[in-house]
């Protein structure tokens, strides 16, 4: 599979109300361009692959909106919704935060999220300029899997008033994820 294939079966897989096969999602992800961490930083909206992984659908139940890379250092993996839709970073939920290293992943370095408070690595590749493919790999895990997929789609940056709308980057005027409480 080459990368124009790969993204076009991505985009397929992603917009399936179905479940997805894990070993399609592989080839894909084979196919794809690594990333470096400096790459990836910003703010980017996520969903998941429904694969059968365990973890499929709890995210949403935490009312999981995305994740924020501040800076390489710097990184918040469970932004999340409250009840009034405000943005937040669940620290509690992720045990922590996270910082963005360069990991070798299936034999390729790449862009990889590192959990401060739990055995947890996200693996980055790049679908396009504005779309990332994810694998969750918890300490334990065999080489083979099962993985938890996800994909992420950056939030575009707008100026005076943020991605969303309030003076200060956060819903409803409020700080956006990270700043403030």
């Amino acid at each position: 599979m080459d990368i124009l294939e790969a993204r076009a079966r991505f985009q397929d897989l992603r917009e399936k109300d179905g479940p997805v096969d894990p070993s399609e999602l592989d080839e894909i992800w084979a196919a794809l361009a690594t990333v470096r961490p400096e790459e990836i930083l910003g703010e980017w909206k996520g969903d998941e692959f429904r694969t059968g992984h365990p973890l499929n659908g709890a995210l949403a139940k935490a009312g999981w909106y995305g994740k924020t890379f501040v800076a390489v250092h710097d990184a918040k993996p469970l932004i999340c919704r409250n009840a009034a839709g405000e943005l937040y970073s669940d620290r509690e939920l992720g045990k922590g935060e996270a910082s963005l290293w360069t990991v070798e992943f299936r034999g390729e370095p790449t862009a990889t999220m590192v959990y401060d408070g739990q055995p947890v690595f996200d693996h980055f590749k790049q679908v396009d300029d504005t779309t990332l493919i994810g694998i969750m790999n918890v300490k334990g895990t065999p080489a083979e899997g099962p993985f938890f997929y996800f994909f992420l789609e950056r939030v575009p940056e707008v100026p005076h008033g943020g991605p969303h709308g309030g003076p200060h980057g956060g819903p409803h005027g409020g700080p956006r994820a990270g700043e403030g409480s």
